[in-house]
């Protein structure tokens, strides 16, 4: 659902004792990579995008095991009320029921139009906007209490999915009929928005003016980017001082941040599945060390098999599916770095950034109760750095899974080799 997929390749190529780094680094920011007490273990922030209703037996055992706790998935106004007044929730009644012997939860989009009102148009009228936010209170009633998040429209600010003109004056009034609708007959269900292609700043201005941050729980975004993810940290420092600017006439008000919907195809110029798997390592690291509430993957599978076409290949699992056999999708590097990130640090919560080596050496240290681990990785290139970790010995793994061998660290710290692939770290007498 992101803009970056419908362009043409070839143009988009040419983008822990110790003082914290990021305040160091980042001058203009205090808040990037810095720890938050009230933020969520791992895994219990990340999640999948997902476009079915009827999952295939295995699939949701198989997401699951890589340690998506959420999924996002549209929930289509055109396919559940197809005659005025009448709804049928039924598929997704079906995906509820598949994910709740995982304890999978869900992000609905409350999206598109329907060719009932206005030939479909998106939701610029005003009776079109009421008959939307009519039936996104019906769908919210019928899902209540199942702690779902609601998310008013997926990309408004994309001509794709607001045609043909995407226009933030035509999506304020809409969001504020639903904001108002659900504040009225469902004040429990929590409401975010606006899914933004990118991180639309303009856009994004436009709703906190209109107030709809009086109805949102979260500002939710799409930060794709060809460059680091890393780079995403100023971004989220610059949109949480824009929240922080319209919500400072409400006391003890703190709106956070979603990323409810980030990938890499692993087709494009200059990128592999094993790069691919990286980025959604870093992705996630970044996202959990700038206090990003959710993550949300983009994609689940790949959409085709196309070996050309990006959109094919977003997914964390290939397109074929293998019947009475497990795993029934072969994974890609995403996936096992999903698992891997999800697994070693499974009840740890991000602490601190340390200070080591240059600006673009990333040492992020994560704790649970005494005990500490940590991700290590560079954006500059392979080189040596001296970590600043407590004297004893360290195993090793890297972002898939793998071992890969002990570090020893003496009086100074410990010497490692840093790579764009991110490595884990923990005592050896802890595993």
């Amino acid at each position: 659902m992101n803009n970056f997929r419908f362009l043409n390749p070839l143009v988009l190529f040419l983008i822990f004792a110790l003082p914290c780094s990021g305040c160091a680094r980042d001058k203009s920011c205090d808040n990037a990579w810095q720890s938050n007490s009230a933020a969520a273990e791992i895994p219990e922030g990340f999640g999948i995008n997902i476009d079915f209703t009827d999952p295939r037996p295995g699939e949701i055992k198989m997401l699951s095991a890589a340690g998506f706790r959420w999924v996002r998935m549209d929930l289509k106004w055109d396919l559940t009320e197809k005659e005025p007044g009448h709804y049928d929730f039924s598929a997704y009644d079906r995906l509820i029921a598949a994910l709740k012997p995982f304890d999978v939860h869900t992000l609905w989009i409350l999206d598109y139009g329907n060719p009932l009102y206005d030939h479909g148009a998106p939701p610029r009228t005003e009776a079109t906007r009421q008959a939307f936010a009519r039936w996104a209170v019906i769908a919210g009633k019928h899902f209540a209490g199942r702690g779902a998040l609601w998310e008013v429209y997926n990309e408004p600010n994309h001509s794709m999915f607001w045609p043909p003109q995407a226009n933030a004056q035509e999506y304020v009034p809409l969001a504020l009929a639903v904001g108002r609708a659900f504040r009225e007959s469902l004040p429990d269900e929590k409401l975010i928005g606006p899914a933004t292609s990118e991180i639309d700043f303009t856009f994004l201005e436009s709703c906190f003016k209109a107030g709809l941050l009086e109805y949102w729980s979260a500002v939710s975004i799409h930060p794709y980017r060809r460059s680091d993810p890393e780079t995403a940290a100023q971004d989220y420092c610059r949109l949480r001082e824009m929240i922080k600017a319209h919500t400072a006439t409400v006391k003890g008000r703190e709106v956070p941040i979603i990323s409810s919907e980030w990938g890499y195809s692993s087709v494009w110029l200059g990128f592999s599945e094993e790069r691919q798997g990286e980025l959604l390592a870093r992705s996630w690291l970044t996202n959990v060390a700038n206090n990003i509430s959710l993550s949300i993957w983009y994609d689940w599978r790949d959409d085709g098999l196309d070996p050309k076409e990006p959109e094919h290949h977003f997914g964390v699992v290939f397109n074929l599916y293998h019947d009475n056999r497990e795993p029934v999708y072969d994974a890609k590097p995403a996936y096992f770095a999903a698992k891997t990130l999800t697994t070693f640090f499974r009840g740890y919560r991000f602490e601190k950034r340390l200070e080591a080596g240059g600006p673009n050496d990333y040492v992020l240290v994560f704790r649970k109760g005494n005990d500490l681990r940590f991700a290590v990785w560079t954006t500059s290139g392979n080189h040596n750095v001296l970590l600043p970790l407590n004297p004893g010995r360290y195993t090793s793994i890297n972002y898939t899974g793998e071992k890969s061998g002990d570090v020893t660290a003496g009086a100074n710290g410990a010497a490692i080799n840093l790579t764009s692939a991110p490595v884990y770290l923990q005592t050896r007498d802890n595993k």
